[in-house]
């Protein structure tokens, strides 16, 4: 079985080392999106199994892409994994109020992120 794990962020960087880290397991297909506008039409052409997001960029930020997510049926039981600079517990709660899975905060190991993923999509890595 394929997953695909949809990485928005605004940083190239970032979204790169997030997708190094998800992509050691061979049925890991990732999808990159620079903001949450790019997130949403990307999310309309093929199943996501989990969200990993930032919450600022440019045009639409990722408590806004949440949000969206949460609103539709078809994508409110994917999980969402936010992966920002915000550390303030403000931030944190807002985040998760709106329906965020997971909140980690800059500078992210690929083992937290990897360890995130798994608890949110059990069973699926053998």
């Amino acid at each position: 079985m394929t997953l695909r794990a949809l990485v928005v962020d605004d940083s190239q960087n970032m979204r790169k080392s997030v997708i190094f880290a998800l992509q050691k397991w061979p049925k890991m297909v990732c999808v990159e999106a620079q903001d949450g506008a790019e997130a949403l039409k990307k999310m309309t052409l093929g199943p996501i199994d989990i969200v990993l997001t930032d919450i600022n960029m440019p045009l639409l930020d990722g408590l806004k892409l949440i949000a969206h997510i949460r609103q539709q049926p078809q994508w409110r039981v994917v999980p969402i994994v936010v992966i920002t600079t915000e550390s303030a517990e403000e931030d944190r709660a807002r985040a998760m109020k709106l329906g965020a899975n997971a909140y980690l905060t800059k500078p992210v190991q690929g083992p937290d992120v990897v360890r995130e993923v798994k608890r949110l999509l059990p069973g699926k890595f053998k």
